[in-house]
């Protein structure tokens, strides 16, 4: 999945630190309420994505690598794509998600919605 088509998405799951001004997670989680899409967080609001409610297009890992990690590989809930933030991955994580065929992209959801939010 390219950038583009996972700005065309609209459940996100932003995982790290949404609760800190600041933080970029909580920046990007804000930006997405703001932009009209649905998000909710997951690390500091809530311990486990599969604790989140109702369906879930996009994992967004802005996270230590480590904790990402351990995160997903508690994950149970289905998803379409993880998006892995500059800083958040390691060596570990993206064999981890090649070896088990679970989708993912680097890149950066704030330059996703410059690029291509409708607001």
């Amino acid at each position: 999945m390219e950038l583009k088509e996972v700005m065309q998405q609209k459940v996100f799951v932003v995982v790290g630190d949404t609760l800190t001004e600041g933080k970029y997670a909580c920046k990007i989680k804000n930006r997405l309420l703001g932009c009209g899409y649905k998000a909710c967080g997951v690390g500091k609001e809530l311990g486990s994505i599969n604790e989140v409610e109702g369906d879930i297009d996009i994992i967004d890992l802005c996270i230590n690598p480590a904790k990402g990690l351990a995160l997903i590989k508690d994950c149970k809930k289905p998803y379409k794509c993880i998006v892995i933030q500059p800083g958040a991955e390691s060596a570990e994580l993206c064999a981890y998600l090649r070896e088990n065929k679970l989708p993912y992209i680097e890149d950066c959801l704030l330059v996703g919605m410059s690029l291509y939010s409708n607001n």
